[in-house]
């Protein structure tokens, strides 16, 4: 499970300590280079701690940047939070309605996805309100899929690779219904794992994402909101440039 301080807003320059759980986040280095040739991508990400630990959209702004775009990012996070709990939470609607966003990234709670019951009960309600709220607001929603606990979950049965195939398949369902491009990060970091089980992704806690988890997941939504392969991108977010062209490569797969 997802675990974090209360929600803060922020809105101004913040400095980020640690770990700390945050709001909704426009610092001035999130913000789209004023004086660039290429247009502003300007990216919402709703998420909890699997979003905010290492600070997603801003590896993600990093890379894309490297990449030669112009991208600004912002988030709304709190841990554990689920995607019913955003689609009843008024700073996350004000979020996705109060800018003119291209994209808005949905993450849900980690293991709601490889229940199926659960799924359909509690994620699919919420994802089909904020997908119809996010496209009236003018934006594309992206589904970021996650990946399984490192040890599955012992309390339903489930070993990793069980997990993570139910959570492929929840999210391919939600997709494919609701016609939402799913960014598959938790597939990718199979076939990462597969190719060299040495690469670090997960925490200690075999569950949130290490450095190279979170430049993975940002380099798959780089391909599907971008539209082109990471591969030789610069930025490598501190990984040596092996784990990183590795990570690049598998994250264009489909």
């Amino acid at each position: 499970m997802n675990r974090s301080p209360s929600r803060l807003l922020v809105v101004s320059v913040v400095v980020l300590i640690g770990l700390g759980a945050f709001g909704i986040v426009r610092a001035a280095e999130a913000s789209c280079r004023p004086f660039a040739r290429t247009p502003c991508v300007r990216v919402l990400f709703l998420g909890n701690s699997y979003t905010y630990v290492n600070d997603l959209p801003a590896v993600f702004r990093n890379v894309a940047r490297a990449g030669g775009q112009n991208v600004e990012t912002a988030m709304v996070a709190d841990g554990g939070e689920t995607l019913a709990q955003h689609a009843a939470s008024s700073t996350s609607l004000a979020a996705i309605r109060g800018s003119n966003w291209q994209f808005v990234v949905l993450q849900e709670q980690s293991e709601i996805p490889a229940l199926a019951s659960a799924l359909q009960s509690q994620t699919a309600p919420a994802v089909g309100s904020l997908v119809g709220i996010i496209r009236a607001a003018g934006a594309t929603p992206i589904l970021l899929e996650t990946w399984a606990h490192r040890d599955g979950w012992p309390a339903y049965g489930l070993d990793y690779a069980a997990m993570q195939a139910a959570i492929d398949a929840g999210y391919a369902t939600l997709g494919g219904d609701l016609g939402v491009t799913v960014a598959p990060a938790g597939q990718v970091w199979q076939s990462v794992l597969r190719h060299d089980p040495a690469v670090a992704l997960w925490q200690d806690d075999g569950s949130h994402p290490s450095r190279a988890g979170t430049y993975l997941a940002a380099c798959v939504l780089y391909t599907r909101i971008v539209g082109a392969s990471p591969v030789g991108i610069s930025d490598t977010e501190g990984l040596t440039a092996d784990v990183a062209h590795t990570l690049q490569a598998f994250a264009v797969q489909p």
